[in-house]
């Protein structure tokens, strides 16, 4: 059964999609950008501040889905500028330590409200 994740530790999503769906033992998190929870307003900050604020958000919405990033079992990124990977790959490195997910990252011409990143993410629940 199809259940719908919703946190306050993440931003509201900005259109007709939810944070996250539970199917089976899945979670399906939408991609997030540098919102502040608290504000919805963007982060202003280099790629490495967006990253962290996104990885941040992403992780409250597995959390609240009943997972944690060490079961994360698949992530998209996507990039404004590939020129940034360095800097992005850093941040994310730190939240994907021990056994890190499968992952693409891609370039992308823009992003809502002119995030510099977005990551999304498939994980298990136990």
């Amino acid at each position: 059964m199809k259940t719908e994740v919703k946190t306050q530790g993440a931003p509201a999503a900005i259109g007709p999609y939810v944070q996250g769906v539970r199917q089976g033992n899945l979670l399906f998190c939408s991609g997030q950008i540098a919102l502040d929870p608290g504000t919805g307003q963007l982060l202003d900050g280099n790629v490495g501040q967006q990253t962290e604020r996104v990885l941040e958000n992403l992780k409250a919405v597995i959390e609240a889905g009943g997972s944690d990033l060490s079961r994360v079992l698949r992530t998209t990124v996507y990039l404004v500028d590939m020129g940034a990977f360095s800097e992005m790959n850093a941040v994310y490195g730190r939240y994907f330590a021990q056994s890190p997910p499968a992952r693409s990252t891609v370039t992308v011409a823009a992003l809502p409200r002119g995030a510099q990143v977005e990551v999304d993410a498939i994980a298990e629940i136990p």
